[in-house]
């Protein structure tokens, strides 16, 4: 055991489709972990049997803990992590850092890192980039918001799950940078789910309109795992969802709002999540937005998947 191992013992809030993995790789390379348990069993029965503590309350997971992850939805849900009623700031202790891997709003996380370090206790953004796949394999990017010390004291730990860390600046600045990657990705979504449908209109299937585009200047891995459910009709090939998609580009647009700058290009990205969100299912992921913007242009681009035509 490393000797950031033996010191600190970390806390982990959010077992979702990241955070079981993120999870996972901290224990198995030798940290203590207590989580907090959730209503699907599966991640946490996964960790107990691996040697982590479950707790049934935030505060709980706190006072066991020197450093604290949270991994959810956004900043309404990590702001109820930490101030409500047994929360975290009910058992965090002098000395403490709390970890917000979510993608979230730089603007609460400035306000949230202020509030705590009155308390003496430190807050850091570092939100992820990749897929559940690579958090399982320990090989996340981070984008990491923290004073230089600070950083130091949990590079370690952070290197349990990410294969490439980089300090961006400052508390907000992680999220800052998070948001400007997701502008960029949803962008791309946003154009190849139109030109897909544009594609499919005049004539042009999705199998011919790859071959143009695959080992092409215009290839890259986000538009590989992307086009695996209109080629394939695979649903788990990039399981980020819609309704993260369309919170994150708000928060974009609010980001932009406060710095004051035009941003007609996220905001027309923005659009286009909107109307998946609105009219979609819960349970649908950004390489569906194809699907979407191809039905309301009278276009069907929903795939076959064994032969079967799938849903969505």
């Amino acid at each position: 055991m490393n000797t950031t191992a033996a010191s600190e013992k970390i806390g982990f809030i959010g077992l979702g489709l990241m955070g079981h993995g993120i999870a996972k790789n901290i224990v198995d390379k030798g940290y203590s972990l207590t989580f907090l348990g959730r209503k699907n069993r599966k991640p946490a029965e996964d960790l107990l049997g691996r040697g982590a503590a479950e707790a049934s309350t935030s505060r709980d997971v706190a006072a066991a803990s020197t450093i604290v992850f949270i991994c959810v939805t956004g900043s309404r849900e990590v702001e109820a992590v930490i101030r409500g009623p047994g929360g975290l700031k009910e058992g965090l202790k002098k000395g403490s850092v709390v970890v917000d891997c979510s993608t979230s709003d730089p603007v609460s996380t400035v306000a949230l890192a202020a509030e705590l370090k009155a308390l003496g206790i430190d807050y850091v953004d570092a939100p992820l980039s990749r897929t559940p796949k690579e958090a399982w394999e320990g090989t996340l990017d981070a984008m990491v918001g923290a004073p230089d010390a600070v950083f130091a004291r949990l590079k370690p730990v952070l290197e349990t799950w990410a294969g490439r860390i980089v300090h961006i600046g400052d508390t907000g600045d992680g999220h800052r940078m998070k948001l400007l990657n997701n502008f960029i990705s949803l962008g791309y979504a946003a154009i190849y789910s139109e030109a897909l449908a544009l594609a499919q209109k005049v004539g042009i299937s999705p199998p011919r309109f790859d071959s143009v585009i695959r080992n092409g200047r215009m290839d890259c891995g986000f538009y590989q795992t992307f086009m695996r459910w209109t080629l394939e009709g695979d649903r788990d090939a990039h399981k980020f969802s819609i309704a993260n998609a369309f919170k994150d580009l708000t928060y974009l647009e609010s980001m932009a709002g406060a710095a004051g700058i035009a941003n007609p290009l996220g905001n027309a990205t923005k659009n286009s999540f909107a109307g998946a969100f609105a009219t979609g299912p819960a349970e649908q992921f950004v390489p569906m937005l194809a699907t979407h913007i191809a039905k309301v242009n009278g276009v069907d681009l929903m795939p076959t998947r064994d032969g079967k035509k799938q849903t969505i």
